[in-house]
């Protein structure tokens, strides 16, 4: 597609490119979800050039350092996420709490306590000092949350007393082959400690883009078998 010739009928194809730049703008942070359903739906009913080319003006060009082709998933990129120091070997919360998300670094020995209180610790987008690491969790009438990504190697030998110790979420479990390994272990006395897996907020705005798209795609077909059964 090229702004050179904006009275240029656009075709399918340069249709679905744009659609393509504009989901990955969604899962990288560039538009919320409200603009773009609003310039997708405009994509596709685009005729020409000039009308594709305004809905990805500010967003950097494929293939650029500016712009990643698509949000690499988690299992993707294992190897770049083990190694370097750790950012945090323990939490403690008495009455109180504890959150480590985000992008941080697992020792590889980590030690969460809580008492009277409750924590979180998010692995979606962690990074890990080793390719083994041992979360050791000890939650006393309190609770402790566990995220991890699809596709992540956890083993979870916990025991609960008058509590719960337990794994579980939407999303399958079966570890990628190149995944760190994570063990979680330790004793939830009237406390509870649950692990979760769960999807990073840019991997469902993705997955949501996919079906707008195939949504979008769907109304398209209907609307040729229209016209063709009118014919």
């Amino acid at each position: 597609m090229t702004s050179e010739l904006p009275e240029m009928r656009a075709s399918d194809a340069e249709r679905e490119r744009v659609a393509e730049r504009l989901r990955d703008a969604v899962a990288e942070g560039r538009l919320d979800m409200e603009e773009f359903d609003q310039r997708l739906d405009a994509a596709y009913r685009a005729r020409t050039h000039g009308d594709l080319e305004p809905l990805v003006r500010d967003l950097p060009a494929p293939g650029t350092s500016g712009a990643a082709s698509a949000v690499t998933p988690a299992r993707a990129s294992w190897a770049g996420r083990v190694g370097g120091p750790a950012t945090s070997s323990g939490a403690f919360s008495f009455w109180g709490g504890f959150s480590r998300r985000g992008t941080w670094t697992v020792g590889r020995r980590f030690t969460a306590f809580t008492l009277m209180g409750g924590g979180e610790l998010d692995l979606r987008e962690a990074r890990f000092e080793d390719r083994e690491t041992v979360i050791d969790c000890i939650a006393i009438m309190g609770g402790v949350q566990v995220v991890v990504p699809p596709g992540l190697n956890v083993e979870v030998r916990g025991i609960g007393l008058m509590g719960g110790f337990d794994e579980h979420g939407s999303v399958e479990a079966d570890p990628d082959p190149g995944a760190p390994r994570v063990i979680i272990r330790g004793l939830a006395l009237m406390g509870g400690v649950g692990v979760e897996r769960k999807l990073t907020r840019a991997e469902k705005q993705r997955l949501k883009a996919e079906r707008e798209r195939e949504r979008k795609l769907g109304k398209g077909d209907d609307g040729r078998k229209e016209l063709g059964g009118g014919a």
